[in-house]
């Protein structure tokens, strides 16, 4: 009854707002924001690929990551994954950990479209024909 009370009389819509703006002021912590962006950020990734392989199964989803259309798409990403850990941790370059991000956003969303039949192939067209 409580929470239905603070629902309506707009009292939880002020502590979410509070609670996202707590969580953005984490990446701005001195050594320790970025370094829980880049970690949650993987992390988030990782369990966006894993959610995959409820759809057709952990061993159908594995072969596929395989074939030959998505086998670059694949190790770009699994590599683009290690590296942006590799970055933060071992490297501690920040610039180039943030750049891994950009990149396994890019090569997740590649992986992704090669899902959708000819999707791939009418980006590639289109990109060809901007830049003529």
């Amino acid at each position: 009854m409580d929470k239905l009370k603070s629902v309506l009389s707009g009292e939880e819509a002020r502590r979410d707002d509070r609670t996202i703006l707590e969580g953005v002021c984490f990446l701005f912590l001195p050594r320790i924001g970025l370094t829980l962006f880049i970690i949650f950020y993987t992390f988030g990734n990782l369990c966006a690929l894993g959610s995959t392989m409820f759809l057709m199964g952990p061993l159908k989803q594995l072969k596929r990551m395989c074939d030959k259309t998505r086998a670059l798409a694949t190790a770009i990403m699994i590599t683009c994954l290690v590296l942006t850990l590799c970055a933060a941790f071992w490297w501690k370059n920040f610039g180039l950990a943030l750049l891994f991000c950009i990149l396994q956003v890019l090569s997740f969303t590649w992986y992704s479209l090669s899902y959708i039949l000819f999707v791939r192939d009418a980006i590639l067209r289109m990109l060809s024909m901007c830049c003529k």
